[in-house]
């Protein structure tokens, strides 16, 4: 792959993707987006590949989407424009059907292929998570952020929505009245605050981030990749169920889990007393 827009390091099976255009601030553009499935690509094809740790190029993390790409984009919405229905609601439901539009959506669909994945992923929040480079962080199972971390869904202050998963992924995080703050005034949130809502999970002074979400990822890598795995599919199943079936469902992945090398190799260091040593297997 190409690395003009994703540099990718690989830390003992901790992938560290970093985002960069820093004249950009490291906005989503068609080619970021391509290397950035690349790299995912890469990630989900490598077992020794244990963790996904993502970041941008400095002073950034990601400001969203790329504002001068949106100019070309009315103009051709105008072309095509047809007659819709005056309220909002309404317009949405007329045009459901077409769901993504292949020139427009990169960045949902980054946070999508993101969200997906099924090992574990942690954001380095290093500055600037801008609309779509808010939801990117979203939809990492873990978020630390610097000091200098400054999250907003400013897609409002664009005249726009936050399609990027925002609006499903916020709420769970932080409730539907903070949620509808945030999205209502594009306000901006610093780490403290972003700390406090339960945006991050914790907050670090910037010349310590890197060190510390390495050494965090470094500790997950070394973990049962097959249970983490499984633990991350019940919780992202968990919300939609009842207690019963969320019960019912860990039954079916203990089970799974009883049967990996993984489970053995605990069982048989506890007797041994020693650490066990895990292969992700």
């Amino acid at each position: 792959m190409s690395d003009e827009f994703v540099k990718l390091e690989n830390h003992e099976g901790v992938m560290v993707l970093t985002l960069h255009d820093p004249p950009t601030r490291n906005a989503i553009n068609p080619d970021m987006a391509r290397e950035f499935f690349e790299a995912l690509d890469r990630f989900e094809d490598d077992s020794e590949l244990r963790v996904l740790l993502l970041t941008g190029s400095e002073p950034s993390f990601c400001s969203g989407a790329n504002v001068r790409g949106f100019s070309s984009s009315i103009q051709a919405r105008e072309e095509r424009a047809d007659s819709t229905p005056s309220r909002p609601w309404g317009s949405m439901e007329a045009r459901y059907s077409r769901r993504f539009d292949p020139e427009s959506s990169h960045a949902p669909e980054m946070v999508l292929r993101l969200q997906e994945q099924q090992k574990p992923t942690i954001a380095a929040v290093n500055g600037h998570a801008i609309g779509a480079g808010m939801g990117l962080a979203l939809a990492c199972d873990v978020r630390l952020a610097s000091e200098k971390a400054i999250f907003s869904e400013a897609f409002v202050r664009m005249g726009l929505i936050p399609a990027d998963g925002s609006c499903w992924n916020l709420p769970r995080l932080i409730g539907i009245s903070n949620t509808l703050l945030l999205q209502y005034t594009g306000d901006r949130v610093e780490g403290p605050e972003a700390l406090r809502l339960g945006l991050v999970s914790r907050l670090l002074p910037d010349d310590q981030l890197m060190a510390s979400a390495l050494e965090l990822a470094h500790r997950i890598a070394q973990g049962a990749t097959r249970s983490q795995s499984l633990i991350k599919y019940l919780v992202r199943r968990a919300s939609d169920q009842s207690f019963r079936e969320h019960l019912d469902l860990a039954h079916v992945a203990q089970d799974q889990a009883r049967t990996t090398e993984d489970h053995r190799e605990a069982v048989q260091a506890f007797l041994d007393k020693r650490p066990p040593q895990f292969r992700g297997r």
